[in-house]
């Protein structure tokens, strides 16, 4: 049997995904910080409206934030390219060899 590179790393027995709630909490918090960064950036424009054009900066940067934050809400995790440490078995583990039948 051949055995991991290190022993301490789990064995991975199944290449399932997060589990839907897992994905949805995750969406959820990308799209509240996303939302969250635009609410600072409309505070700053209306601070800085003396300076117009960087009160139209501030706008200007959170005009598209919710739609930007939807899609990024609604778009599915990308699959992880890691090398997973899976369970190989050695090719011999199985014989393949002929056994001589002894008829009683």
């Amino acid at each position: 049997m051949t055995m991991p590179a290190n022993d301490s790393d789990p064995v991975l027995i199944t290449g399932a995904a997060p589990s839907y709630e897992e994905q949805l909490a995750a969406r959820k918090r990308k799209y509240v910080i996303m939302m969250g960064c635009r609410i600072p950036c409309l505070i700053a424009a209306g601070l800085t409206y003396h300076v117009w054009w960087l009160a139209l900066g501030f706008l200007a940067i959170s005009v598209p934030l919710p739609w930007i934050a939807v899609l990024i809400a609604n778009d599915r995790p990308p699959r992880k390219t890691e090398q997973v440490n899976t369970y190989r078995h050695e090719a011999t583990a199985i014989e393949g060899t002929t056994h001589r039948v002894i008829d009683g």
